[in-house]
């Protein structure tokens, strides 16, 4: 070009990933939904990251969490109610480069899939599980969930919720193997967006509970903790998840806590006069069930036939 100086001139890398390269369909979550900002955040590390959207898959079981595929322009797979983990954990074991995002609610990891909860945790397989926590069935239209808060009214307990909510965090520091546990909520993108980034840079598999607001059917009940905002307990750690100094005056009320002394992260998450946000537990020394499962990814088709010839020559008579 006439008049151009060479410094003037840029190098551009050969693949350069925008914003707009991991969105998917039109998210048809509730307008409100917290699942909206999540979605976001997502996205928005994919994109810092520059991972190619070949190399990302999100996995998802049922519920309106679960349609988080549809709406990642990556790989996806919206598996069945409660199987989100093992499908995630299948994906892992045969492709262990691959960037995995789990996208689960508080029915589908904490009732019909809790088996499959306990195990992926002790697995410990490289992918970040997000727990979308609103404290109700929302795609099934308002029955009660495991999080439902005792004497919610709902469309299976009408007079109100007859039991104490399950705490995941407090059950997840007791799953055997644990190697992250986090805690964030939807209404603070900053935070939200921080937390994401601390679990998708761990080795292992990073749970993060979410509480994630539901504007159609429990509109309400984060209302204490959004009115109030000295309820949320920011945890500050030079390992935790960094700190934006915006939130000082969002969130006031602060604690030192160390994420490798996991007596202090439980009682944290059993506390109930505040909701503890940010890192509670962290241990990258546990083993990944996926550093045994690759042996063999690198086998040719003859060697994996002379192998299955041998074990089934055991038979021959």
């Amino acid at each position: 070009m006439f008049g151009l100086k060479r410094d003037w001139t840029v190098t551009l890398p050969e693949r350069y990933f925008t914003f707009e390269d991991y969105e998917g369909g039109e998210a048809r979550w509730c307008p409100g939904c917290g699942d909206h900002a999540i979605l976001t955040a997502v996205q928005r590390i994919c994109r810092d990251e520059q991972l190619p959207p070949e190399q990302v898959v999100s996995v998802s079981g049922i519920g309106c969490s679960s349609r988080f595929p549809h709406y990642m322009g990556t790989y996806g797979f919206h598996g069945l109610h409660g199987r989100a983990l093992p499908v995630a954990a299948g994906v892992k074991a045969r492709r262990p480069e691959l960037k995995v995002w789990v996208a689960t609610g508080d029915g589908d990891c904490c009732s019909i899939g809790a088996g499959h909860w306990i195990h992926a945790i002790r697995y410990n397989m490289d992918m970040t599980v997000m727990l979308f926590d609103n404290a109700i069935y929302g795609l099934t239209k308002k029955q009660t969930s495991p999080t439902s808060p005792k004497g919610l009214s709902t469309n299976t307990h009408p007079r109100g919720a007859w039991l104490p909510p399950l705490n995941p965090t407090q059950a997840t520091l007791g799953f055997t193997n644990v190697s992250f546990v986090a805690q964030t909520v939807d209404w603070n993108p900053v935070h939200l967006h921080a937390t994401l980034k601390k679990a998708y840079e761990h080795k292992g598999l990073s749970f993060v509970r979410i509480l994630q607001r539901c504007p159609t059917y429990t509109d309400k009940v984060f209302d204490d903790l959004q009115s109030d905002p000295r309820k949320i307990l920011v945890l500050e750690h030079e390992r935790g998840v960094p700190v934006d100094p915006a939130l000082d005056r969002v969130f006031p009320t602060r604690q030192a806590h160390d994420p490798s002394d996991m007596g202090a992260a439980r009682a944290l998450a059993a506390r109930d006069d505040v909701f503890a946000i940010g890192l509670l537990f962290q241990d990258e020394s546990c083993p990944r069930y996926e550093d045994f499962t690759r042996r063999g990814l690198d086998m040719s088709v003859d060697d994996k036939l002379a192998g299955l010839d041998a074990a089934l020559d055991r038979f021959a008579l």
